[in-house]
């Protein structure tokens, strides 16, 4: 299994939190994701936490593309 910097992915705020506080967190605990972006997300797909995010099926149907043109 792969390892995370978590210093890398998630707002200063969030790195010290443990992973089910960080599953339930609002998509804009994510590095990068503003209030806004996470708004959107809700608005487009329903997407409120950063679990929602993961479970997303076009997200995981980016990551089997990615995976399989990474396997060639």
């Amino acid at each position: 299994m792969a390892s995370i910097d978590l210093d890398k992915v998630l707002d200063k705020a969030w790195a010290d939190k443990s992973l089910p506080e960080i599953l339930a967190a609002p998509v804009g605990a994510l590095k990068g994701v503003s209030d806004r972006d996470g708004e959107l997300l809700q608005q487009a797909f329903g997407v409120k936490t950063v679990a929602d995010l993961a479970e997303l099926k076009y997200v995981r149907w980016a990551q089997a593309l990615a995976a399989l043109d990474a396997a060639k």
